[in-house]
């Protein structure tokens, strides 16, 4: 299947018009979430809907965050005593 999703996209010409019901499908999932009846203007449905997507992949981000966190076994259990541990390179120091 992988070899045949790569030759798909090895012969295609237009990527971005193959992908575009996807990120309008995507998009859609945001506008149903700011305004599903539909009763915002067409601007601030698509405005309140782009915030929407913002929160989201924001929220992806620091649940990402914290699995790395988790992993590097420098979690906010008890075992870290409550609290994150940083080195001083973590903190953007030399």
């Amino acid at each position: 299947a992988r070899a045949a999703a790569h030759s798909s996209w090895a012969r295609t010409v237009d990527r971005t018009a193959r992908t575009k019901a996807g990120r309008e499908a995507f998009m859609r999932r945001f506008e149903d979430q700011v305004d599903p009846k539909r009763e915002l203007s067409d601007d601030d449905r698509l405005r309140r809907a782009e915030h929407a997507k913002k929160a989201h992949f924001a929220q992806l981000a620091l649940k990402s965050s914290r699995a790395r966190q988790l992993a590097r076994g420098n979690g906010h259990g008890a075992a870290s005593g409550g609290r994150a541990r940083h080195s001083d390179h973590d903190l953007g120091k030399p």
